[in-house]
Order: C-alpha cells, then sequence, then structure tokens
C-alpha cells in the first residue's frame, strides 16, 4: 500500500545538519592542574558533540566509541617508563624535553585527523604555562584552527583529594602501587605543576577566546566566544555538573498494550505494571536519596509508574514521550507487516533513519531529546521514567552507543538501570525488580528484504507479539487440556482444509466461545503458547474484519 509521507513532527537531524565548516575546524585545549576535572569535562563533552552530529575526537587516555584517542600521557608512557613524581619537576629538562616531544606528537596527529574529516579535537592535557599555550597556537594558526582553552579552576582541597582517590590512584602510572604511597607521589605532582603555573589571565589573553570554569562551576569567565559551534560548546561546559551522583533510568510498568502486543498509544498500566509500580517507590526509597527528581513523560503508564515514589520534585516531559509510530499507532508488528510491507522491510533495513510516516525516526528521537540531555547534565540526582526508544537513545548517549545498535539495545520492562559517571566512562548498573512483564524487545533482523515470507518478517518478534490469525467459526464453551490441544494441533498439521479446535478460553475475553479454524501456517504462532498449570491459553481479539487474534496468555 502506497503511503502518505508527509510528516506530522518534524525535527532536523542534527546529523544533517552543517554545524562545521573547513573553516570551523577547532582545537579545543584543556588547562589546568592535575585532578581538576579536566578528562571528565573531555569526556563529556566529546560524547556531546558526537551525539549532535560534530564529528570529534578527544584526546583522552582511553577509547572514545569509533576513535582512537590520544593523550598526551599516552605518548609520555610510550617514550619512557619513569612515571615518579620527580618527572615533573621542571628542573629535570632531559624530562621537560620528553614531555615536550610528546605533546608535539600528539598535536601532529591531531592535525591529520581535523585535514582528513574531523572538526573538533579536544587536547587534554595540563598545559599549565604561556610557553605551552603559545606552542599550540603557534602550532595550529598555519593551519587554520581555531583555538578554544578551557581552563578548570579548583581551590577546594577536599575536591581535589576526592578526584585524586576516585581517579588517578588507579591510572595506568601507578600500576602496583598502593594507594596512599600513590596519594601522596601525585600531591608532590600537583606541586610540580603549581610551581609553575600562569593561569589564563583577562588582560594578557584578552585576543584569545576562552572559558575559566571556577570550583566546578560555581563561577565562568568567558572571553572571546563567538560562531554557532563555539557558543554551543561554551553553553554545554557551563551546564555540566562534575559532581558526582546518579541517574536512574526505568520504563514505566507493564501496560495493557504490552499485553496486546500493540505499539505506542497511551495505555494504562495492568496488574503487574501497577505492581512493579509499587515496587519501584519501596526500591527507590531504600535508595536513600533525600534530593531525588523523578522525570516523567506526558503519557498515563509513566506517570502512574511514579505514583509510589518519594521525590523532592515530580516533572512531566512532553520530550521524553515514546517514539511516534505515526500511522502504525496502536498497531502490531503483524498488523503493520500485512497492512504495509513495504514500510516494514525498510525500517527493518534502517531502523536508526527510518521515519514512520505521519510519525518519527530514532533520528528525530535523538533531535527532540537535546534539551532533555542538556537538563540532565546539569541535575544531581534523577530518576527519569519513559519509553523503550527513549530509554534506548538516553542509554546509547551516555554509554557512547553506535548509531546502529542503538535501536537494538535491550531494555526489558520493570528493570532499572543506575548509571554512575566517572572520569573516563559511565557505569551502568542493571537491577531486574521481581515482576514478571512480557519481553518487547525485537531483535535485528538477518534478513530485512521486501521479498520474504511473513514468518521471516515476524521471526525476530517476542512469542507474546507473534500474533495468531483465526476466522470466527461456531460458539463452544468446552476448554481444552493440554493433551487433547496438542492432539489437535497435530492433526491440523495434515488437514490441509485446517481443522476446527474450540474455546481457547481467553480471560476476559467478549469472544471465549467462539470456536476457530487452524490452519498449518497457524502452527508457527501456536508454537509459542506458554504452559499455564496443566492447560495452554490463548487470548482472542477480533479486528474489523472478523479476523480474530490470539496471544498466548
Amino acid at each position: 500500500m502506497a503511503l502518505d509521507r508527509r510528516v506530522s513532527l518534524v525535527f532536523t537531524p542534527l546529523s544533517n545538519r552543517t554545524l562545521c565548516t573547513p573553516e570551523d575546524r577547532t582545537v579545543i585545549v584543556l588547562v589546568g592542574l592535575p585532578a581538576r576535572g579536566k578528562t571528565y569535562m573531555a569526556r563529556k563533552l566529546t560524547r556531546y558533540l558526537n551525539w549532535i552530529g560534530i564529528n570529534t575526537r578527544g584526546k583522552l587516555l582511553s577509547l572514545v566509541f569509533k576513535s582512537i584517542v590520544f593523550n598526551v600521557g599516552d605518548y609520555r608512557r610510550k617514550a619512557t617508563c619513569l612515571q615518579g613524581h620527580d618527572f615533573f619537576d621542571d628542573t629535570n629538562k632531559e624530562a621537560a624535553n620528553i614531555r615536550m616531544k610528546a605533546a608535539r606528537e600528539a598535536l601532529s596527529d591531531l592535525t591529520e585527523w581535523l585535514k582528513d574529516d574531523g572538526e573538533i579535537a579536544v587536547f587534554d592535557a595540563t598545559n599549565t604555562t604561556r610557553k605551552r599555550r603559545d606552542m599550540i597556537l603557534n602550532y595550529c594558526r598555519p593551519h587554520n584552527f581555531k583555538v578554544i582553552f578551557v581552563e578548570s579552576i579548583c581551590d577546594n582541597q577536599d575536591v581535589v583529594q576526592a578526584s585524586i582517590l576516585e581517579v588517578k590512584v588507579n591510572s595506568p602510572d601507578y600500576i602496583g602501587m598502593d594507594k596512599e604511597s600513590a596519594m601522596q607521589d601525585f600531591l608532590k605532582r600537583i606541586e610540580h605543576y603549581a610551581a609553575r603555573y600562569e593561569p589564563l589571565d583577562i588582560e594578557r589573553d584578552k585576543d584569545v577566546p576562552f572559558i575559566k570554569i571556577i570550583n566546578q562551576g560555581q563561577r565562568y569567565l568567558v572571553n572571546r566566544i563567538a560562531g554557532n559551534v563555539s557558543s554551543r560548546i561554551v553553553y554545554y561546559l557551563m551546564n555540566i555538573n562534575v559532581a558526582k551522583r546518579t541517574i536512574y533510568l526505568v520504563r514505566h510498568g507493564e501496560s495493557e498494550y504490552n499485553l496486546r502486543g500493540k505499539l505506542g498509544g497511551d495505555a494504562d498500566l495492568s496488574d503487574r505494571g501497577k505492581l512493579f509500580a509499587q515496587k519501584l517507590g519501596r526500591f527507590m526509597e531504600r535508595e536513600g536519596l533525600s534530593d531525588l527528581k523523578v522525570w516523567t513523560s506526558h503519557m498515563r503508564r509513566t506517570i502512574q509508574t511514579s505514583e509510589f515514589i518519594k521525590c523532592s520534585r515530580l516533572e512531566h516531559w512532553k520530550a521524553l514521550n515514546e517514539l511516534s509510530a505515526g500511522v502504525c499507532e496502536g498497531m502490531t508488528y503483524d498488523e503493520i507487516q500485512r497492512k504495509y510491507p513495504t514500510e516494514f522491510a525498510c525500517r527493518d533495513a534502517d531502523k536508526f533513519h527510518y521515519r514512520y510516516p505521519m510519525g518519527e525516526s530514532y533520528e528525530d528521537l535523538v533531535a527532540r531529546l537535546e534539551p532533555v540531555i542538556m537538563e540532565l547534565e546539569r541535575q544531581g540526582n534523577v530518576l527519569v521514567i519513559c519509553h523503550q526508544a527513549v530509554s534506548r537513545c538516553l542509554l546509547a548517549y551516555f554509554t557512547e552507543m553506535d548509531k546502529a545498535e542503538l535501536p537494538y539495545i535491550r531494555v526489558p520492562l520493570h528493570t532499572v538501570f543506575k548509571l554512575t559517571s566517572s572520569a573516563y566512562r559511565c557505569i551502568v548498573e542493571t537491577m531486574k525488580l521481581d515482576v514478571e512483564a512480557v519481553d518487547t524487545h525485537r531483535s535485528k533482523p538477518v534478513n530485512p528484504n521486501e521479498v520474504r515470507s511473513p514468518f521471516e518478517a515476524l521471526k525476530t518478534v517476542p512469542p507474546k507479539y507473534y500474533g495468531i490469525f483465526l476466522r470466527r467459526r461456531h460458539a463452544v464453551s468446552a476448554r481444552l487440556p493440554k493433551t487433547w490441544l496438542c492432539i489437535l494441533l497435530f492433526l491440523a498439521f495434515f488437514l490441509s482444509k485446517g481443522t476446527r479446535i474450540v474455546n481457547l478460553s481467553p480471560v476476559g475475553s467478549q469472544y471465549s466461545r467462539q470456536a476457530v479454524i487452524c490452519r498449518p501456517s497457524t502452527l508457527l504462532g501456536l508454537a509459542a503458547v506458554l504452559q499455564n498449570g496443566s492447560e495452554l491459553y490463548i487470548h482472542l481479539t477480533m479486528d474489523q474484519r472478523g479476523l480474530i487474534r490470539g496471544c498466548a496468555k
């Protein structure tokens, strides 16, 4: 069936926007003493820029997804095994030459990458002297790279010591050393850097674009920042929260639409979904967060899931609403496959970019979630109650997941994801609360071609979502034990005209006294039926054409 390709909700995909031109290639240079959160900010900034569609490569200590990343410290460790605090004493000329050589090699690789297809590179090092910063400016100027300095200043010693204990004592420089010895050595290293530290100065550096971030965002000083990309970088840096906090991510409880295998809609919670809401409230109470904020979408199922949670503030975000399926809202996978086989195949071929007719794509959803991401970055402890597609996008952002894999991240119902950010990665803990729920995850199809059998098209649809199509016959009121049902299924396999199977006893269905004809093709669906004690049940519903749809119960 041909479809009208108009779109009711239009978000220009950020990856298609022209955010950087060749003249906008930018080098972001971190400045500051060790243990001031520079690497943490660099990683978060790189992740954000990649998210909004700017091709970045951070000069960090480890791998950012699909990028080979560099850091002066990496080059230093390759050049020498000397890592003690004496190596960072400026009077040690040999060590100073090694450090400068490492910085030049990193800049050389940075330049090659920007000349290739890069747009923004983050150069993560201390860069505490004017001599080092002038060297970087002189190196970048012939290549017409824009340079923005980002200086992190923190004079709160409690914060500094906490940063050292959490991050630095576990760095490659201190492998095999006990924490106390590593702590003392690193403090002496900071003293060496502090002795020659020359902060950015508003008078001497008045012609240089820079931002000073003082005491983890208590104050900011911004100088000569102009242009779209530069402004967005500064805006992001002014909104990130470097303090330790936790983000909880959870889908709504199981809904009535989940039970029926329908997409989208604004259904209420099922009985199990309501039980999950209660258990989620008790779980969050045990977490003991007095400052917890709770965010939900505008959908009833997320609001109902939040009813038992004690929090300091409850907010409803329209941006957290589920991905719109457009004309396919309220339909099941098998209904979409039968009615719109071309659309079904197109989505299987490229799920991230495919946009439902009159609906959205995952790419649109990523653009819609940008203000949510920005607000999350500046918050403390937050519980986000949202939907499957939204959860996938948020998890992909925090874990730096590739966009091709984003639509297939497994996010089960009744499961809490606890996200804790560290300097080099986001730690994700998964906690499944003890409430059963249907499986709504559909794995990536092997065969996305339009020319395929219905069985092949629906092969990765969860059993509860498969759908069994049976024609209504006569009213009968018997309930079939498992043994008799198996015998009838066996007979049906050999009868080309189908075998009559009576009253599959759906609980609470108005069609519970309908008899049905079971054809051989139906066996593929019936194979997914679950055992309930000594009997098997199928839940039947009727569509507008008089077809009865059976789902395992």
